[in-house]
């Protein structure tokens, strides 16, 4: 078959690479590079050139086995990295890294501060109670009333809990409080982030997470269309016209790999179901910035983590983080490579070197009612929808929805089964 697949992030290059092994694939990008989030910079620093991710970074073998089973197929090297998570709290002047004693009291005024204790206690409360969510005749609140039920304070809600949702998800403090309680947890549980020990080792990819882009195309025979934006999607009983600013192509199924609005908005009469599932799961802009500024970092240096949450006076502000690449993928460098999300503003214009804008997915009660429902949509009018929207929105859940994609179109994932002939994929295009 002719099978169109839109969108080359996780999703799309997975779907793109296991169906090409019995279909003719075409994949559309209206970005001028393959990988969505997964985007890596070579810069120059005093001389030296350094690849640094913006995007995607970081996984672990226990919560993304079918990413890893990727990168064993491919031959992709990893590296082991800190997950390390800092808080810089603009308000009170708090700075802390939860990663030991010694950094979480990095302001020794701290040891003696009623506040900053009841934090690290409530922290230890949560750890205990957060699991009651996940039976099964719990209710399900939101966050934030959750939080207030249980008189968690305020110092573990605003200089805690809410900026590690917030970095996690990329998301503004007062969606994080609308956010369903249980489904955090079950994320929270699932990643073992619930227990002060015994968490998975994360991993970085070697090089750069591009590495393994790379390594996807070597072996596929997938027609790429870079640059190549789709402006429609018209569905028919006998096939799909996929129509670009070159022109129209026909083809017997789509692969819907970009985001749920973007799905939508590229569909000629979608069905009501369509509508209400896929408008249901909305996207919200995050302005991420490469630079730098080590003024953006914590100003104690025992703070600095991998992750480095600023919580702003108004809790209305957009998310903001920094994230220090330099640990996160062992880069040595003279100066701090920092990766900001929604504080450019604050950065020395002169110490940025590159500027993205990435879409995150909003999580709110209805667009998890919406993922439940994804087999009334999927494979409907020779269109199947895969991306990381239909879980957690990490790279593990867009490389699940692919292999699924690919198994419903009569390509199950079978370890050892090679690409298809290069000849017999171009007599079927």
């Amino acid at each position: 078959m002719r099978i169109a697949v839109i969108g080359s992030g996780i999703a799309g290059l997975a779907s793109a690479w296991l169906l090409s092994r019995k279909h003719a694939v075409t994949l559309f990008e209206a970005n001028d590079y393959l990988g969505g989030h997964t985007h890596t910079h070579d810069i120059q620093l005093h001389g030296q050139r350094y690849a640094v991710d913006t995007g995607f970074i970081v996984f672990n073998p226990a919560h993304y086995p079918l990413l890893t089973r990727l990168f064993a197929e491919l031959g992709v090297a990893s590296q082991s990295t800190t997950m390390s998570f800092s808080v810089h709290s603009e308000a009170s002047g708090v700075e802390y890294n939860a990663t030991s004693l010694d950094a979480l009291f990095c302001q020794r005024r701290n040891l003696f501060s009623p506040r900053f204790i009841g934090m690290v206690r409530d922290l230890l409360r949560f750890y205990r109670e957060a699991p009651s969510l996940l039976q099964d005749d719990a209710s399900d609140p939101t966050l934030g009333d959750w939080l207030d039920e249980r008189r968690y304070g305020g110092a573990f809600r605003t200089e805690h809990l809410v900026p590690m949702a917030s970095a996690l998800w990329s998301s503004p403090p007062r969606d994080i409080l609308a956010f369903p309680a249980r489904y955090l947890a079950h994320f929270m549980a699932n990643h073992h982030m619930l227990q002060v020990s015994g968490r998975p080792e994360w991993r970085a990819v070697k090089g750069g997470s591009r590495s393994y882009v790379h390594a996807l195309r070597k072996g596929w025979h997938v027609q790429e269309r870079l640059g190549c934006p789709v402006l429609s999607v018209h569905r028919r009983p006998d096939g799909v016209a996929v129509r670009t600013e070159e022109g129209i192509d026909q083809y017997d199924h789509v692969v819907m790999a970009c985001h749920s609005d973007q799905a939508l908005r590229a569909l000629v009469n979608p069905s009501p179901s369509e509508h209400r599932i896929l408008g249901a799961m909305t996207y919200q802009a995050n302005d991420v910035v490469l630079h730098t500024d080590a003024t953006l970092l914590p100003r104690n240096k025992k703070a600095w983590a991998a992750w480095n949450a600023f919580v702003p006076k108004d809790a209305h502000d957009a998310c903001t983080v920094s994230y220090c690449m330099n640990l996160l993928q062992g880069i040595e460098a003279p100066e701090p490579l920092v990766v900001t999300l929604n504080r450019t503003d604050a950065i020395d214009p002169a110490k940025i070197v590159r500027r993205m804008h990435y879409d995150h997915p909003v999580y709110t009660r209805a667009s998890v009612a919406a993922r439940q429902r994804k087999a009334e949509i999927q494979g409907q009018q020779r269109t199947w929808f895969a991306g990381a929207y239909w879980g957690w929105g990490f790279h593990e859940d867009g490389m699940r929805s692919a292999v699924d994609v690919a198994r419903e179109l009569g390509v199950p994932w079978t370890a050892g089964v090679q690409p298809a002939d290069a000849t017999a994929i171009e007599q079927m295009a």
